[in-house]
């Protein structure tokens, strides 16, 4: 347990059983009337945003979130599999707790792997990675200064637009957030 006046960015909250990270938080003492903490709260599993207002001083329930450092090993059926860089131990994350980050994860990659209670919540990726372009078009003459863009599929089997002046075999940033395209390495 702790008070709202202990909050702060990141810490994670038990709120009616269901787990809710705070994003932002404002103390806010008016001239009338009692003080009160005005929060912006993430859910952990779905990402839905609520705002949510406490009275200063109460009682909120914390939740015990373990975020380690992990290396992503093989896919197993629907599961990715996930080694501990400490105590090597390894653990299965489904596929919709890694959602879109399995399309930019490549074997031996480092990730941090958030747990409550052993249950993993979410993985959390390095916000851009480097990645080889397996196929696209070949790209027309005269079409480098244009600004267009066409379909590249990567090595991870993820396919994202590209400028024009891409090739097959380029190793190229991508942002893991939205697959943007990012340079070249």
């Amino acid at each position: 347990m702790a008070s709202t006046n202990d909050l702060k960015n990141g810490l994670v909250l038990n709120l009616d059983n269901e787990l809710w990270t705070v994003v932002e938080f404002q103390h806010v003492k008016p001239g009338k009337g009692p003080a009160f903490v005005r929060t912006t709260l993430k859910h952990v599993l779905s990402g839905k945003v609520v705002d949510k207002t406490f009275n200063a001083g109460t009682k909120v329930e914390t939740a015990n979130v373990d975020k380690r450092a992990m290396q992503y090993l093989y896919p197993d059926g629907d599961d990715f599999v996930f080694m501990d860089l400490d105590t090597y131990d390894q653990i299965h994350v489904p596929s919709a707790t890694v959602g879109d980050n399995a399309n930019y994860m490549l074997p031996e990659a480092e990730v941090v792997v958030a747990t409550h209670e052993g249950v993993p919540l979410y993985v959390e990726m390095a916000t851009s990675v480097f990645l080889v372009v397996t196929y696209t078009e070949p790209g027309l003459q005269g079409d480098r200064s244009t600004g267009g863009t066409k379909p590249a599929t990567l090595e991870t089997g993820a396919t994202i637009q590209v400028p024009l002046f891409i090739t097959t075999g380029e190793k190229i940033k991508v942002d893991t957030r939205d697959g943007r395209y990012l340079g070249r390495s």
